[in-house]
């Protein structure tokens, strides 16, 4: 047990928060400890009644069954991995940085979950932070099933063929491919490469709950002359790309 206490407390924090509470919430309904239909989404009873936890919860929970459970223990596996590369690569002391991305993803697949009728949003927010890092390691060659190789801006539509082929639908995974390419385009890509302006900001109260660790500029939240592009150290053997912007690793490695 202390192996896995260890474990546990080595995951960075935003993510081992957010880990713990995507193993919760899914066995509190899996035990009937509450009942799971007032964990999932549905439209008319938070506009009408106004339960203002369900999007919360329809984006830690997922139904646990003998058809399910292999689809939310690969994305339980994505969670932990890419969410962990992130807060410790691209946003390594930017923990603020790090946040709003997550709230702002978060907020886009609410939206979208209300708009489209979605019941559940932990798929989509776990996919939008892998789309995220897809991007920052972009010329990265990573690995998946069967020894297939390719570079990391394609594992988020890989992902989608994949999970569609053993959950059979591919709206979850679209919906937080584009919700992360939204992020990624308007705090980085346009600002940055571009020449745009910046339409995004971390905002300051979050450096007050969650200061940066790291010197310099404070976050993504300047204007394009001034901002840092996150860096991870080098790697041996990595592409080349227009920006250094993260260190890759094969999928399923550590």
């Amino acid at each position: 047990m202390s192996d896995i206490g260890d474990w546990f407390r080595s995951i960075p924090l935003i993510t081992r928060y957010w880990f713990a509470a995507s193993i919760a919430v899914p066995f509190i309904g899996k035990l009937g400890l509450i009942d799971f239909r007032n964990l999932m989404l549905f439209p008319e009873l938070v506009f009408s009644r106004f339960q203002l936890w369900r999007p919360v919860t329809a984006t830690l929970y997922f139904p646990i069954t003998p058809n399910t459970g292999f689809l939310y223990m690969v994305n339980l596996y994505f969670l932990y991995h890419y969410s962990t590369r992130l807060e410790t690569g691209a946003f390594d002391g930017r923990p603020a940085d790090y946040v709003f991305m997550l709230l702002f993803n978060w907020i886009c697949i609410v939206i979208t979950g209300l708009l489209m009728d979605m019941r559940l949003l932990m798929i989509p927010l776990i996919m939008s932070v892998l789309y995220v890092w897809a991007q920052f390691n972009s010329e990265m060659i990573v690995s998946f099933w069967f020894g297939t190789r390719f570079k990391a801006h394609y594992l988020p539509w890989v992902i989608l063929v994949f999970n569609f082929i053993i959950g059979g639908s591919f709206v979850n995974e679209l919906t937080g491919n584009l919700v992360g390419h939204l992020y990624f385009f308007l705090m980085f890509k346009y600002p940055m490469d571009l020449g745009g302006r910046s339409f995004l900001s971390t905002p300051e109260f979050l450096y007050r709950f969650f200061p940066n660790t790291r010197g310099g500029v404070s976050g993504f939240g300047v204007p394009p002359t001034r901002r840092p592009v996150p860096q991870e150290p080098p790697a041996a053997g990595r592409g080349g790309g227009r920006h250094n912007w993260g260190q890759g690793f094969r999928l399923g490695g550590e």
